[in-house]
């Protein structure tokens, strides 16, 4: 089992720990360690107050949450987001308002999830030439649709 030291900063005091809501769940909630509006069409950087020191050859994904997302249009800006091993800042997450009304968030809302993800080690090597594939080059839509 995979051990992740957690961080509680000062404005997370109070809060809970990230937790999977069931046990079944891949992700572990993320709250909002601030009270945060954010107006249509805009987006804000939420605090959760929290530092976790993820080992190496580890990452953590920040996701959306699908209720906030189908309900009020609240995603994750550059979802998934990455958090890398080597940091250990406040996990910040951006989030954005693609609905048509303003979004109130209150603090301790649970506001994304973090999924946990080994990372494999990986060299790139320049090549002058490519091997072969069935694709070869074409690109977006080349595959037809399903």
């Amino acid at each position: 089992m995979l051990v992740i030291d957690v961080k509680l900063l000062p404005n997370g005091e109070g809060l809970p720990l990230p937790a999977r809501a069931t046990p079944g769940s891949a992700g572990f909630d993320l709250r909002a360690a601030a009270e945060v509006t954010i107006p249509s069409g805009e987006w804000r950087v939420v605090p959760t107050g929290l530092a976790l020191a993820i080992p190496v050859g580890w990452e953590g994904q920040v996701r959306p949450r699908s209720g906030l997302a189908v309900k009020h249009g609240i995603t994750v800006l550059n979802g998934p987001g990455t958090i890398d091993a080597d940091y250990r800042g406040e996990i910040l997450v951006p989030l954005v308002n693609h609905g048509r009304e303003p979004f109130m968030l209150t603090r301790g809302e649970r506001i994304a999830q973090i999924v946990f993800a080994p990372v494999p080690q990986v060299e790139l090597r320049e090549v002058d030439e490519l091997s072969a594939a069935h694709r070869g080059d074409r690109g977006f839509g080349s595959t037809g649709r399903s």
